[in-house]
């Protein structure tokens, strides 16, 4: 077999393995959607995928290596992220927790059980779905949106920002875990973060900063009050 043979062989093998794998992350989807839970059967996401039992296996080695996926790939957050049009370091915080928000917003059927999973912490490592891989990607995310508020002298440079995002990180948990388990209405979450981030920043903030931060402070309520 000469080495093209083998190399369009194995680019075939490839394809297929990338085509099951989809398939699997689809199905994992839909059956999390429709039953609203992740705790899912590794024979019933293989059912519905078309494909052995083995094979969600062997392509992702656990199901919870396999909600995962499920997670990440419904998501081009980086990608939207990167795309946002802001004028100042502020506005950018803003519109990253929107744009993050509208997720939940647009399918809240999907990602309430997922964030059940994220916020429990009864596994075997206390970490639910949230691995330390994953806190410390949410983490240096915020902590640089920060960083780069103070290098724009928007935030004072006196206030250490792992403080910052420790604190905002606390507020955003406590409001997806009331969202998780039903006790805040889906079009609460962007105006509550939105809120809730804004007054701990203002503490913070320069002089120039508060001007942008009165800003969003006065949008998430105008938010609030129309929905009351």
């Amino acid at each position: 077999m000469t080495e093209a043979t083998v190399a369009a062989v194995s680019g075939r093998r490839e394809k297929a393995k990338a085509e099951r794998r989809l398939k699997i992350v689809r199905a994992a989807r839909d059956l999390i959607r429709e039953t609203g839970d992740t705790n899912l059967s590794m024979r019933m996401i293989a059912h519905r995928a078309e494909v052995s039992l083995a094979t969600p296996y062997n392509l992702f080695g656990s199901k919870r290596a396999l909600v995962m996926a499920v997670l990440e790939d419904e998501r081009d957050f980086l990608h939207r992220f990167m795309s946002l049009k802001v004028d100042n370091a502020i506005d950018r915080i803003f519109e990253a927790n929107a744009l993050g928000a509208g997720y939940f917003i647009q399918d809240p059927d999907f990602y309430r059980p997922l964030w059940k999973a994220l916020l429990d912490t009864n596994g075997e490592d206390d970490t639910g779905l949230a691995t330390p891989e994953r806190l410390a990607q949410t983490r240096a995310a915020w902590r640089w949106l920060l960083t780069t508020a103070q290098e724009e002298d928007l935030l004072r440079r006196d206030m250490p920002v792992e403080v910052l995002e420790r604190t905002m990180s606390h507020l955003g948990n406590g409001l997806m875990l009331s969202w998780a388990m039903g006790t805040m209405a889906t079009d609460e979450l962007l105006p509550a973060s939105g809120l809730g981030y804004a007054l701990v920043l203002y503490s913070a903030a320069t002089p120039a900063g508060r001007i942008h931060l009165d800003r969003q402070i006065a949008r998430y309520r105008a938010m609030t009050t129309a929905r009351d």
